[in-house]
């Protein structure tokens, strides 16, 4: 696909980030102002009720800092995805975020896990990977400018901080990996060189040695005539 063609902003571009966040503050808003708490929705491991935190627990937070600490690179993320990867974004958004909600409910330890960092991480991984996969000049740049921003997260996949579901960051990280490796060949890619043969080359043997042709030259015959008279 032509890189020009693929590159070009479009609405979903900024209109899906903007939606995405302003639901989750919604909603934030909606638990703080009525009084709800709507923790028991996230993910709890291993058990049916449980089980559909996999579709609500990227749009539940437990404070203002989470939730802040979750919007700026959601915004970052989800931007650069529906830019350089148009034609994936809603299947990395949509069918990753499922399975990432889907391994936290398998791996995870017994309590309800909730936020959009399972989301950050899966974006993340998969931006940075694919770039370094493809290897087009665009893509490799932009997984450089993430691991320069966000390079510091690697570290919250491991239970280095107690209270914090690693089980979803670690989710979201290895969904997003298996995603870059799955769809490396779809949407922008880089171009192999195509070798084009020029006379110059045909002057050359299989070895490198330069071989030109043998150029027979025809004498006259008028002119053998003159000098035998």
């Amino acid at each position: 696909m032509n890189d020009e063609n693929h590159l070009k902003i479009s609405k979903s571009v900024f209109f899906i980030p903007v939606v995405y966040i302003v639901a989750i503050w919604f909603i934030y808003w909606v638990e703080i102002y009525f009084s709800f708490n709507f923790n028991k929705f996230g993910v709890y491991p291993r058990t049916l009720k449980g089980f559909r935190g996999v579709f609500f627990t990227h749009f539940i937070h437990s404070n203002t800092s989470h939730l802040f600490n979750n919007s700026i690179p959601l915004f970052v993320l989800l931007t650069s995805l529906f830019y350089f990867y148009k034609d994936l974004a809603y299947k990395i958004l949509l069918i990753g975020g499922f399975f990432t909600g889907f391994l936290t409910w398998v791996i995870a330890r017994d309590s309800y896990h909730i936020g959009a960092s399972g989301i950050v991480y899966l974006l993340f991984s998969f931006i940075f990977f694919s770039g370094i996969i493809r290897k087009h000049f665009r893509l490799v740049a932009l997984s450089l400018i993430i691991i320069f921003l966000y390079g510091s997260m690697i570290w919250y996949v491991f239970p280095i901080k107690e209270g914090m579901s690693w089980e979803g960051h670690l989710s979201g990280f290895l969904v997003g990996l298996i995603f870059a490796i799955l769809f490396r060949k779809k949407g922008i890619v880089k171009e192999e060189h195509q070798f084009i043969e020029t006379e110059f080359d045909l002057l050359f043997d299989e070895h490198g040695n330069f071989s030109p042709p043998e150029i027979n030259e025809e004498i006259p015959k008028n002119t053998i005539d003159e000098k035998i008279d």
